[in-house]
């Protein structure tokens, strides 16, 4: 048995970063991983699908490169080629993460990893061959996988979840996007442009729920004119699989209707990834479908953590490195201070894209504030007119009071690469006037930010 400082499950951005992490604070650390280097975010998730969005941005920037002064005839795309591009990003970081691990001197331990009970873990090899491992400080990251609704059962043929979607071998004519958060609107985006005729089916009012209203209405806005069809307050009751493509029965407010595609894709959330990993032969609690732990991820039982999606905290890559971060720097003794959830910044990377962080003004509203709501949109973006991407706006909310920023919500071309902004300044205590007057640079879209916090103060100029 080789004995550790620290284990971790899981080499997903929470976990590859955690054992970083713990090798710079000089703990012996080791990463158990049944797959590849990088789970889900960089194989299968966040990565590849973000270089399957910029195959489909280019592709829409040719198509209309008459709108540049610019000429592009008989623009084609080649789907196999775009796969095997997305692909090939994913291998790469992959690969980048074998040499950070080599780098920190972090020992690889390929199998499916099974928590013991008195701080060790069972590794199993694909082979069937089996080894076990102590450590003081054990690390579950073991992430989430698509969840599976008892009307929509994944085939993985017909019915797909978001790994089968990044990696057709054929394009789709028609597909049905089940689900519209970040994951759903992502691949709805990428099949409309590059041809398929999408549906998305949202059983909420509003596409992207979690988003502020504007923000929602604006997308579907954005999303009908280029050509997706969208059913919201709409539930698929059952799909039959049967023929050569799929039938969905969708029921809506206006009663039942049957929506026919080559293929169904379930974007309905995540399951967790807490079934057979030893949890409960360890004695470590779990509440729906979520392992408990406390601000600085320790479990019920000394010696046990987790951290990233199987803990209840928003399901997001950054999160995740964030709070393994944390776990480590407080195993190793050093001051730090609990995660504010309220301040987690969420991204879609749809077009036009979706950045928010904090309160929505419906939520502000309700939890009783006094708020200064402003709005500007990139339409009066001078930046954002010449660039040809004026959809969109920046609606900034602020505590009438005392200035709080409560929360910052955007749509529209780079604003994922601009709610940072809003974060640091929310860390910060950064006052609404004191963002005011941080002279921001001019022709830019974060100008936008700007003007809507001069809007909340009745000081916008150029509207």
């Amino acid at each position: 048995m080789s004995n550790f400082d620290v284990i971790v499950l899981g080499s997903g951005p929470g976990g590859y970063v955690t054992a970083i992490r713990a090798s710079q604070l000089g703990f012996k650390t080791a990463i158990v991983e049944k797959e590849s280097l990088g789970g889900v975010c960089l194989n299968w998730g966040c990565i590849p699908t973000k270089a399957l969005l910029k195959s489909a941005q280019v592709f829409e920037y040719l198509k209309h490169a008459e709108d540049y002064g610019l000429s592009a005839k008989k623009v084609e795309h080649d789907f196999g080629a775009v796969v095997k591009r997305s692909r090939g990003v994913a291998e790469s970081m992959s690969k980048g993460v074998q040499f950070l691990m080599k780098k920190n001197k972090i020992e690889v331990l390929n199998g499916f990893g099974k928590v013991q009970p008195g701080k060790k873990v069972l590794v199993k090899g694909e082979h069937g061959d089996a080894a076990e491992y102590s450590a003081d400080h054990i690390i579950i990251a073991t992430g989430a996988r698509s969840r599976e609704l008892p009307s929509l059962p994944q085939d993985g043929k017909k019915v797909i979840g978001y790994r089968e979607a990044m990696s057709l071998e054929k394009q789709p004519k028609k597909m049905i996007v089940v689900g519209s958060g970040a994951i759903g609107i992502e691949f709805a985006y990428f099949y409309n442009s590059m041809g398929t005729e999408v549906t998305v089916v949202e059983y909420l009012p509003n596409i992207v729920p979690v988003e502020d209203e504007d923000v929602s209405k604006q997308l579907e806005r954005s999303f009908k004119k280029a050509g997706v069809k969208i059913k919201t307050s709409a539930e698929v009751t059952h799909v039959d699989t049967s023929g050569d493509g799929v039938k969905a029965t969708v029921k809506t407010s206006k009663g039942e209707e049957v929506l026919e595609a080559d293929i169904v894709l379930s974007a309905v959330g995540i399951k967790t990834n807490i079934e057979n990993i030893g949890l409960e032969d360890v004695g470590i609690a779990v509440d729906r479908d979520k392992i408990l732990v406390n601000d600085y991820y320790q479990t019920n039982i000394p010696g046990y953590y987790a951290i990233g999606d199987v803990t209840p905290g928003q399901a997001l890559a950054h999160v995740a490195s964030a709070e393994g971060i944390l776990c480590v720097e407080k195993i190793a003794g050093m001051h730090v201070e609990a995660l504010d959830y309220g301040n987690i910044p969420g991204c879609t990377y749809c077009v036009p894209e979706v950045a928010s962080v904090g309160l929505t003004e419906k939520q502000a509203r309700e939890q009783g504030y006094d708020i200064k709501v402003g709005k500007f949109p990139f339409s009066a973006s001078g930046k954002a007119k010449a660039s040809g991407t004026p959809e969109g706006f920046v609606k900034v909310i602020f505590d009438a009071k005392y200035g709080e920023w409560l929360g910052c919500h955007m749509i529209g071309v780079g604003v994922t690469d601009m709610i940072a902004e809003a974060v640091v300044a929310r860390k910060l205590e950064t006052t609404g006037h004191e963002v005011l007057k941080a002279v921001h640079p001019h022709p830019t879209m974060s100008e936008a930010v700007m003007e809507a916090v001069a809007d909340a103060y009745d000081e916008v100029i150029h509207l």
